[in-house]
Order: structure tokens, then sequence, then C-alpha cells
């Protein structure tokens, strides 16, 4: 395994971000505000939100009993990850982009994948929830596509740098992997050995979003779980659940809305 103070990076040489010495990944010049402790107690409380109906959702998605769900929904309640995300700089902002942060991390946990992909990566938010569930797993590898367009993104998220967020006790999990093309894309599914859990959160582009849902879908494994964040963006994730004769699958309605369907088709 990895030095755990630092990420496998595979870079691009054209990626103007691999250049330098730290391609995991060049900060923000802006230093995160300084938060009164009862605002950070309240950000905190709702970074660390859940709705009912997604946890059912996520139940049924991973064949996970509910009484183990809770409990890892209590270690969740006493971990410190969203304390680590808050003083790296994990402000409202991210919140508001990505509010099912907690869903990743009991997905992880309930799944157990060996294998992880996500696309659109820029300054780790998701990724550190996921790694924080591989960790307490003690199992499974994440690798990252990015750096994500900033289009379509809260105001404020596209200024920090790639990877930002992730804490160095959790890199040791994760690979980097630097030039966002579809070559580089078809690289890392036709390297995987069949990929547990794929999340799409590469932009709204629906020739993008259709390219690489149709691809992860192709590549998941029998018990395989494919994620989709801004499924209300554009038509793309409507029409791939139409094709597989499904009305829209939604985790988590958000906003933004975020789709999960698994290979299980008991599950939807």
């Amino acid at each position: 395994m990895a030095d755990p103070a630092s990420a496998r990076v595979d870079p691009e040489a054209s990626n103007p971000l691999t250049r330098g010495a730290n391609a995991v990944g060049p900060r923000s010049n802006r230093l995160p505000p300084v938060l009164r402790p009862a605002a950070l107690k309240a950000l905190r409380q709702r970074m660390l939100l859940t709705r009912q109906a997604s946890l059912d959702r996520l139940a049924r998605l991973t064949d996970c009993d509910r009484d183990r769900l809770r409990s890892y929904r209590r270690e969740l309640q006493a971990d410190g990850i969203a304390d680590q995300l808050l003083a790296r700089g994990a402000g409202l902002a991210f919140v508001r982009e990505l509010p099912q942060g907690p869903l990743f991390y009991l997905l992880v946990r309930a799944l157990r994948p060996a294998r992880v992909v996500e696309t659109g990566v820029r300054p780790g938010y998701s990724t550190t929830w996921i790694l924080a569930g591989m960790e307490a797993n003690h199992y499974g590898e994440l690798t990252s596509l990015g750096p994500g367009t900033p289009a379509g993104r809260a105001e404020g998220v596209d200024n920090v740098g790639v990877g930002q967020f992730v804490p160095p006790s959790l890199r040791g999990r994760w690979t980097l992997v630097l030039g966002n093309t579809e070559q580089r894309f078809r690289s890392i599914l036709g390297n995987a050995a069949g990929i547990d859990l794929f999340f799409y959160d590469n932009g709204p582009d629906t020739t993008r979003a259709r390219f690489e849902i149709k691809g992860a879908w192709e590549a998941l494994s029998e018990r395989g779980v494919l994620l989709a964040h801004h499924v209300d963006a554009n038509r793309a994730w409507n029409d791939f659940c139409a094709l597989q004769g499904l009305p829209p699958q939604i985790l988590d309605p958000g906003p933004p809305a975020l789709g999960a369907l698994s290979m299980r088709r008991d599950s939807a």
C-alpha cells in the first residue's frame, strides 16, 4: 500500500495542474474563514444530515441490514471526518454542492467495495467520505479522474485545489488520475477487474454524462452500484434508467439530485 501521506498520482503531462512539486493538489491561496464555535457546530450538524427515505433506499441498494446501517450512522456521528473537512476548508458552499456526503460513507461501509471509481474530482469532498468509509472497512481502493469542470457547480466550489480536502491519513487507498479525457476514462475502466461502485460527478454536459454512465454500467461487478450527481441537470440519467425499464432512480433528491442504480435489479 502507498504511503498514507500521499495519493498515487497518474498525471498527464499536458495538464497544467500536474506541473510543480505536488499534484495532489495545488492549494487555494484563500484561507478558510474563521468561524465561531456555534457556527462550526451548526455547519457540522448540517453536513451530517441524512433523510430517512434515502437511508431506506441505500439499504435496498446494498442489501444491508437496517440495524447494521444504524450502527454505521452512530459511528459516523462520533467520527471526526466532518471536522477534518471543515478544517481543510469545506464550508457551506460544499455542503450545498454535495449534501449527500454521509451517504457516500454509509454506502461504502454497507457495500464494502473492492474497486471504486469516481470522475470529476476537484477538492475531494466526496472523495474524503468514500475514503473514510474504506478506512473504516480496512478494505478497498479508489481511483479518481479529474480535475472536474467547474460548470454547473455552486459558487465558490472552483476556488480550491485538486484533492485539497483529502486528509493525508486517508490517501493510502487513493489513486488520482489527472487528465480528464474520454481516453483516460476508458483506460481506467480497462484496467479494472470489475467495479463495485462508480460515481459520475463530471459536470452537466449531456454527451459526457451519457458516455460515462453507459461505460461504467458495463464495467460494474455483479453487485456493483452506479451513482450520478446532478441528475436533474440533463436527460442522461432519466434516459439511461428508461433503457433499463425503470423510472428515474433517485437515492437522494438534494438539491442537487443524486441518482443510484444497482446491478441487483430487486433493489430498484
